[in-house]
């Protein structure tokens, strides 16, 4: 599971120019699932995210979490996150969960941010999505259970 996390002043998500997805302060999370992973997987990485301290404290120190500055998040859906590109210069995306698979992974995940984050909004899975955002910083994490 990878999970790309951009810390943002405001972020948006519209499908076919309707909105669905809009925060202030927070984080956009754009979210790659593989066919190995499981719920415990997600737990952990739920986990991780929501206790990243990457916000600005009182001396411009990062030091807050987003529990700590009242934070939002966006959470997208994000299969190409599995791309190879080692052959060619057409990217494969075998490596990415099957449609079913990573679909009930991510509302899984949705889910369980809900029950610690007040504001949780959300893109649509697998529609063709246009992502805004004013990214703070910018500051980007990238996580990967592999390396947890």
């Amino acid at each position: 599971m990878k999970f790309v996390i951009q810390r943002v002043v405001e972020s948006e998500v519209k499908v076919e120019g309707e909105t669905l997805g809009k925060i202030g302060k927070g984080f956009m999370v754009l979210i790659g699932v593989s066919n190995s992973d499981t719920k415990e997987i997600a737990d952990r990485m739920v986990k991780k995210m929501l206790g990243l301290r990457i916000f600005e404290d009182e001396q411009g120190k990062t030091n807050l979490s987003l529990d700590a500055v009242g934070g939002s998040l966006l959470l997208i859906s994000q299969f190409t996150l599995y791309a190879n590109c080692k052959k060619g210069n057409r990217p494969s995306f075998i490596e990415a969960g099957a449609p079913d698979m990573a679909e009930e992974m991510y509302e899984y995940i949705i889910s369980k941010c809900k029950e610690q984050v007040e504001v949780v909004e959300r893109g649509r899975f697998g529609a063709d999505m246009k992502v805004s955002l004013v990214n703070d910083g910018p500051f980007t994490i990238v996580l990967d259970s592999e390396d947890l």
